[in-house]
């Protein structure tokens, strides 16, 4: 009897593999950083050799760590940065290109062209998003039409397309070797190319996007067992879970109810909200997507608000300004200060995402004033996160008639406790924070033990979660109010500034 289940959580700027008990304890973790790549203004890129390599050593590393061996687990899931892009060689496993990050906004051009005929909600109906350079759809597009013979080599039937589980289940369960292309529901419905009903691709954006069908992975469920893994510390264990990174969070949050909602902070902040069996428009600038699929049952879908710059906030703060050594030093130079001094810090280096989907959208810094010191800045930094957050869950309890209780949190910044405080402050409700903070790896893990039943059910997740910290609103209606007001003024001044 397997003790274990394992987790590999491939994010935006590292790579960790977390090994859990039955109960969500972690039992093992190692983890790895990978090169972000910025080749021009507004591009960002990682090497999916690079990652490969990340993943074979933190799996090696956290195995070794605690003298675990292959059978002492039961199963294996996947989560991942969602709608980064890797194009690769089916006959010889190597990418064609490096990865194209979602932050990234080099197809801008072609969000515009698109949405010239049809306005930037063109695809809503179908899948949920609106044009944007977020999504991955458009940027395969890109890899073919700008990547010296791909677009060649793809109508051969000669390239395969995925995000970075599809590219790590390949590899995983035996790459040239008869390696399984597939995805999971969460995954495919991030590229613009996934119809939320028939939870198959579309041929219609396809043909409009021309991308050929053959490059696309397989659309499976989120917990279902996909193959073996062939790497020599796990060989032999099942790969049976992928949930998008986002959707693996909500899963180990364990929001299995309709109305249950969660916020991740991390790179960007990402509020998710289940919505149930039922697929839930938007009409406040909003994702429609898929929560998850478990095995034959019904999917479950979400809705999302999308933010792109939180943590990277901080950590441009770090490395591009050097205000402060590390990213924990932020909060004692933020209470520095009473207040923010009148600054408002809008991130909006790729643009904005969820409620305003602007592409044209770039950073400011308003309400500067001799007063202001580098204590203000860093205050604005973090309450920036907060303010983007409350946009999302004011549009999302527009959007599905619902008010939370409280919002449950997760993700590196929860351990700020001025900005959790500012977070229930600026929202007017409880923030909670869960005792198991590692919820994006704990979802996959979840995912991956139900499909093998080292889980038996739902329920038995639930069980497992408990709160570890609230933070309650203390702060004047009045306060709120004028903080609100003139973080909005300054998110006007950044609207079109790219022309």
């Amino acid at each position: 009897m397997s003790d274990y289940v394992g987790a590999l959580d491939q994010g935006t700027t590292s790579t960790r593999f977390i090994v859990f008990d039955k109960w969500a304890r972690v039992v093992s973790v190692a983890q790895k950083e990978h090169e972000q790549i910025y080749p021009r203004p507004g591009w960002v890129e990682h090497d999916p050799a690079e990652i490969l390599r990340r993943v074979e050593e933190v799996i090696g590393t956290a195995m070794a760590a605690k003298g675990l061996r292959a059978e002492d687990l039961a199963a294996i899931g996947i989560t991942n940065q969602r709608e980064t892009a890797v194009v690769w060689s089916r006959s010889t496993g190597k990418p064609v290109s490096n990865a194209i990050v979602w932050q990234d906004t080099r197809v801008a051009e072609l969000v515009t062209a698109f949405a010239a005929d049809g306005g930037q909600d063109r695809y809503r109906v179908k899948t949920g998003l609106p044009l944007a350079t977020y999504f991955s759809g458009l940027k395969i597009r890109w890899i073919l039409d700008n990547v010296e013979g791909a677009r060649a080599a793809a109508a051969a039937g000669e390239l395969l397309f995925g995000t970075m589980d599809s590219f790590l289940v390949w590899h995983l369960t035996g790459g040239l070797a008869g390696g399984r292309h597939v995805t999971d529901v969460t995954n495919a419905s991030r590229t613009q190319l996934m119809n939320l009903a028939s939870l198959d691709w579309d041929d219609d954006i396809l043909a409009e996007f021309d991308i050929p069908r053959s490059m696309l992975p397989e659309i499976r469920s989120s917990s279902e067992v996909y193959g073996p893994a062939v790497l020599p510390a796990v060989a032999g264990v099942p790969l049976a879970g992928i949930l998008g990174d986002q959707q693996a969070a909500l899963f180990g949050q364990a929001c299995f109810r309709a109305g249950e909602a969660k916020n991740t902070y991390g790179t960007g902040c990402f509020l998710l909200m289940n919505t149930g069996e039922k697929i839930v428009p938007s009409k406040c600038g909003l994702l429609t997507t898929l929560a998850y699929k478990l095995g034959d049952r019904p999917a479950v879908y979400a809705l999302e608000g999308s933010v792109a710059i939180t943590g990277a906030l901080v950590q441009w703060l770090r490395d591009n300004l050097n205000l402060i050594e590390t990213s924990a030093d932020i909060e004692t130079l933020a209470l520095s200060v009473d207040d923010n001094g009148g600054v408002y810090f809008v991130p909006a280096f790729s643009g904005l995402y969820a409620p305003y989907w602007k592409d044209s959208a770039r950073g400011v810094i308003a309400g500067l004033t001799r007063f202001v010191n580098k204590g203000h800045i860093a205050r604005a930094v973090l309450e920036a996160t907060a303010f983007q957050v409350a946009e999302a869950l004011e549009a999302m309890e527009t959007d599905s008639g619902i008010a939370l209780a409280n919002l449950r949190t997760d993700g590196g910044m929860v351990h700020n406790q001025l900005l959790m405080q500012f977070q229930a402050d600026i929202l007017d409700k409880p923030v909670v924070r869960p005792v198991v903070q590692e919820t994006t790896a704990l979802g996959a893990a979840y995912a991956a033990g139900l499909a093998v039943g080292f889980f038996s059910d739902t329920d038995e997740l639930v069980a497992n979660w408990a709160e570890d910290r609230r933070w309650t609103p203390a702060m004047a209606a009045a306060e709120r109010s004028r903080l609100i007001h003139f973080w909005k003024k300054a998110v006007t001044r950044t609207f079109d500034w790219v022309e």
